[in-house]
């Protein structure tokens, strides 16, 4: 059973949240929070293994209550709930922590997934979120963006062509066990290559692994099934 705590101010978000969680029978909401001060408590209080935050919260915000919770309780994974107009707001959430993002007016499918796949210790950026992230960083004009491309494509280099798969695969969104059978080997050996990987990007998580890769343009289309 996958332990999930609920994060945002407005009562009715946080009633949609738990309806489409509650879908899944292996999902149990233990908890519930109406700003980012009772969210930190009460995840201390519950250890849920996956908080779902929404960005803006009174007290507390979003942002940083995911990097408390990523400090204190590291067992718990984040996943931000974000709108279209939030993208600085997701880069800085990379650096705090957050394993996982998706936009409000995504399809129910795609919350049920972020916190399995969360819970299952994988980065989870919806394909919405990680086009916005890139168009965000494009914004700048089209230099910055090359350079971004060019910064991340040179990162990528640096890697071992095992290390570049792995990488890929991070940015589809896997987890440890699915890129372990795609790769046809054991769950240990992607462990030590995904730490590798992070330590050789300069990166804390999965999820800022995961945009490195779309800035690079190594992630692979969907397959048809990751199970």
């Amino acid at each position: 059973m996958i332990r999930v705590l609920i994060a945002d101010d407005e009562a009715m978000i946080r009633a949609g949240v738990r309806a489409v969680l509650s879908t899944d029978p292996g999902i149990d909401i233990v908890a519930e929070a109406a700003d980012g001060q009772d969210a930190v408590e009460l995840v201390r209080r519950h250890r849920p293994q996956v908080a779902v935050l929404d960005i803006r919260m009174p007290k507390v915000n979003g942002i940083e209550a995911a990097a408390e919770i990523h400090r204190t309780v590291p067992t718990t994974g984040v996943i931000m709930l974000t709108t279209f107009g939030e993208d600085d707001y997701i880069l800085q959430a990379l650096g705090g922590g957050a394993a996982g993002f998706l936009i409000k007016s995504g399809e129910p499918e795609e919350l049920v997934a972020g916190v399995r796949a969360v819970a299952d210790g994988a980065a989870y950026l919806s394909p919405k979120v990680a086009a916005r992230v890139v168009a965000h960083l494009a914004s700048s004009g089209a230099g910055a963006l090359a350079s971004r491309r060019g910064a991340a494509r040179e990162r990528v280099n640096g890697l071992t062509a095992r290390e570049r798969e792995v990488l890929s695969f991070l940015g589809s969104g896997l987890s440890n066990g699915q890129i372990a059978r795609r790769l046809h080997v054991v769950e240990g050996t992607v462990k030590a290559h995904v730490s590798s990987v992070l330590a050789r990007l300069g990166v804390d998580n999965r999820a800022a692994a995961a945009v490195v890769a779309h800035e690079a343009g190594i992630v692979p289309p969907p397959a048809p099934e990751q199970q």
